[in-house]
């Protein structure tokens, strides 16, 4: 177990404004579907072009999108395996069965072909996941979905302020999942969203989130009295928790410059560095607008990461790999999804290093990061 980092991996950016956001909302109502959360609804409704739902989590995002959708027992979604272990417990949880498929070398996201050999006729959907604020590789699997009949749902948990061919992470499918992990660009803590762009969809979704009620029709006027109108369960955002956010939606192109600026800073001074032992940097394909949510790097083999990550580890930077693939997890080799082969997958697990980044980082940090980097193969 490694020691304490004394320059975390990442760290969220609040400040006087959280505090000061927070305190209104105590004066009023805390509850769910309060007024923070449906100004926080409306700020991103307005940045992604959709419906917006918030959520408690990520998870219950992506959880509320595939029950919405109506999945049913005996129907599958493709999945990549290199991604957290959310989106697929959430295809299990509507009653599903996931099916894991590779990945491709520039986005690190699923892999339209190898997905395409995962398709069979109870595929229902796929859950492409947007990797370290990057989009996957749309363009083939909107036309694979597309020729199918598959809906498709973003996994973009990691996606917030990111866009492909200028379009907003979340907003390129039938659904898109954001998380507002106290790890991600934007935090309020535990918090997530849901983005649909078809309204009745919206309103299923709107209605399994209330516990089955209209009550969110009834805070509206709508009605005069709410009552049970579905199954339904409770995925509501505390307006305390929206709160937070609001005030961290007022300084996102703060939080996303400062991103921006280390990674650049990062590809600069470690690039001769990275060229001598073989080492490549996440990219940056065309189409893609970064939000510079992770910046990762490949190392040659496995025995370069365990060694990288322990000499950092050793000078107190809070540097990590990433995800153990689902295929190769207990549970996923249990429920039997590891079948077929993932090359990409299992090199890059084995090979990816996460290096620290987040606004709070001084640049001496960041010159304290290189300087160990520079030494970690030696």
């Amino acid at each position: 177990m490694p020691l304490p980092a004394s320059i975390p991996l990442s760290e969220p950016f609040y400040d006087r404004r959280e505090l000061d956001r927070v305190a209104e909302a105590l004066t009023g109502r805390t509850a769910g579907d309060g007024p923070f959360c449906r100004r926080v609804e409306g700020r991103l409704a307005a940045q992604l072009g959709v419906r917006v739902l918030l959520t408690t989590s990520c998870t219950h995002a992506l959880e509320l999108a595939l029950l919405a959708l109506g999945l049913t027992e005996g129907q599958e979604v493709v999945l990549p395996s290199f991604t957290f272990v959310s989106t697929a417990n959430a295809v299990l949880r509507a009653g599903a069965r996931p099916v894991l498929a590779d990945i491709e070398e520039q986005t690190l996201g699923l892999d339209p072909s190898d997905a395409e050999t995962r398709v069979t006729p109870r595929t229902a959907a796929l859950l492409p996941v947007h990797y370290a604020g990057i989009a996957a590789p749309m363009d083939g699997l909107l036309d694979l979905a597309g020729r199918h009949g598959l809906r498709v749902v973003e996994d973009a948990a990691q996606g917030i302020g990111a866009a492909f061919h200028g379009r907003p992470l979340g907003s390129l499918g039938d659904a898109g999942c954001l998380s507002f992990h106290e790890t991600k660009n934007l935090s309020c803590g535990e918090g997530g969203a849901l983005a649909i762009r078809d309204e009745a969809l919206a309103l299923r979704a709107e209605v399994i989130r209330e516990k089955g009620t209209n009550r969110s029709a009834f805070l509206r006027g709508e009605v005069d009295k709410y009552t049970w109108v579905a199954e339904g369960s409770s995925y509501v955002l505390s307006d305390v928790l929206a709160a937070l956010l609001d005030a961290q939606l007022d300084k996102q192109s703060e939080i996303e410059a400062a991103r921006a600026r280390i990674a650049a800073r990062y590809r600069e001074a470690l690039s001769p560095w990275a060229r001598a032992h073989g080492v490549r940097f996440g990219g940056e394909p065309p189409g893609r607008t970064p939000n510079h949510h992770i910046f990762y790097m490949l190392l040659p083999e496995a025995a370069a990461q365990r060694r990288c990550l322990a000499a950092l580890h050793a000078r107190g930077i809070g540097a990590s790999f990433h995800y153990v693939p689902l295929h190769s997890s207990p549970f996923g080799q249990a429920a039997g999804l590891c079948r077929g082969q993932f090359p990409v997958t299992e090199r890059v697990a084995s090979t990816l290093v996460r290096l620290p980044i987040h606004p709070r980082l001084s640049d001496a940090e960041v010159g304290r990061v290189v300087d160990a980097v520079h030494q970690s193969l030696d």
